[in-house]
């Protein structure tokens, strides 16, 4: 089992973390300080400096071909395996704009998958190749306000067949990336046939943003924030029309495509999890050796060595299990890979939050303020554990995989 860094790796990191550090850093702060300051007034869009600065970055990043690293197994992208790119993608993971920069940003890559899996050449021409270019965003909606969603057989947003088109009916909410103005595609599970077997049942749809019958609700917000300009959107869909071509690989094949699409996009997430722990102990370390109180360095004081020494353990032991469900999935498939993703889908998140957590601590007041990005990291690790299920369904897979070892045992 190679884990480590490839020879044809290793400069990209290189290039990435430069440019992450001394060029998409220095701006992050700035580009989400400009939020809710377009002349309209509306935080959803974006202003004439934070488009300078995104689109600069990404300029520079296309120039420099440190573009689409997660497309693997495919000749559009480097070729990297997902072992390579969880190297990468961990340095995106440190900064808040990192990963759009280099067009690795979600829920972006996950709708690509769907895309470059299972779409038709029409669907690659019109949505496939804006989105590999970094043009247009994209928005997933599966999560629903009336069903326990975490159990995705209860989606119940309705499709009903009416010739060449299908008519949906119902609300989606926390479409992540819904609220910016650049979204031109929702990617949707919906409900095709109520009696079918239950993972027979959903099939999931291409919609315009714009298409006549979708009406944005509202922004959801994360710990009392709306996440501008990017946004959870909550919307409605009334008869919205759309053609039998704008049908993903088949009737009732839903369940298909969400697992092609939810098993790369779920260990992304935990890659860039752990990058955000090492910027949260890089910074815990840089200010407990900065400063003093009772006449030592915070460094020196209670268990703080403790405390870093145990940061750094777990950090590793944690990369370790994300670069095993990389393999996994390299080697093995996604299917085989997903009691894997499912293990480092609970670990990554609850390690990276414990760190930040830590490093919030030796910051002081100021580790929960705008002056640090600390509090900003924890309400998306946070977060981050309800994405793509919650801890309890991760938790489930594991115990019943590792369950059914002994089932029928002698």
């Amino acid at each position: 089992m190679d884990l480590g860094v490839t020879d044809r790796v290793r400069p990209l990191i290189e290039q990435v973390r430069r440019m992450v550090e001394t060029e998409i850093a220095p701006l992050d702060a700035e580009y989400h300080e400009e939020v809710g300051k377009h002349p309209s007034g509306d935080r959803f869009l974006h202003t004439d400096r934070q488009i300078e600065i995104l689109e600069g970055l990404k300029a520079k990043a296309k120039e420099r071909g440190l573009w689409n690293f997660w497309l693997t197994d495919s000749e559009r992208g480097f070729g990297l395996t997902t072992v390579e790119y969880a190297y990468l993608a961990e340095e995106m993971g440190k900064v808040g704009i990192a990963a759009e920069v280099f067009n690795c940003n979600a829920p972006d890559t996950g709708n690509m998958e769907v895309l470059e899996r299972y779409g038709t050449q029409a669907h690659k021409d019109l949505w496939l190749k804006p989105l590999l270019n970094g043009d247009i965003r994209s928005a997933y909606l599966m999560t629903e306000p009336d069903e326990a969603s975490s159990d995705a057989t209860n989606i119940a947003l309705s499709a009903v067949k009416d010739g060449d088109e299908w008519v949906l009916n119902g609300e989606k909410w926390w479409a992540s990336g819904a609220g910016d103005s650049r979204c031109k595609l929702y990617i949707v599970m919906a409900r095709t046939d109520p009696d079918a077997h239950k993972h027979s049942r959903h099939s999931m749809f291409l919609i315009p943003a714009d298409a006549d019958g979708l009406e944005v609700l509202r922004p959801m917000h994360v710990f009392n924030t709306d996440d501008a300009p990017h946004g959870h959107m909550h919307i409605r869909f009334t008869n919205v029309r759309v053609p039998k071509a704008d049908l993903v690989l088949g009737q009732g094949r839903g369940f298909e495509v969400a697992q092609g699409r939810l098993g790369p996009g779920r260990i992304h997430h935990c890659m860039r999890a752990i990058g955000q722990a090492e910027r949260a102990l890089e910074l815990l370390c840089k200010r407990a050796l900065s400063r003093e109180a009772f006449g030592k360095k915070l460094a020196d004081l209670g268990a703080n060595h403790d405390i870093i020494a145990n940061a750094r353990m777990e950090i590793e032991m944690a990369r370790l299990l994300c670069l095993k469900a990389a393999w996994m999935m390299d080697t093995q498939g996604t299917r085989a890979a997903q009691p894997w993703i499912s293990k480092i889908k609970v670990i990554a998140p609850l390690m990276a939050l414990k760190v930040v957590d830590e490093a919030m601590q030796v910051h002081g007041a100021a580790g929960i303020s705008q002056d640090f990005p600390l509090a900003s990291m924890w309400a998306h690790l946070r977060t981050l554990r309800f994405a793509d299920g919650p801890d309890a369904v991760h938790r489930r897979q594991v115990a019943r995989v590792e369950l059914r070892k002994y089932t029928n045992a002698g």
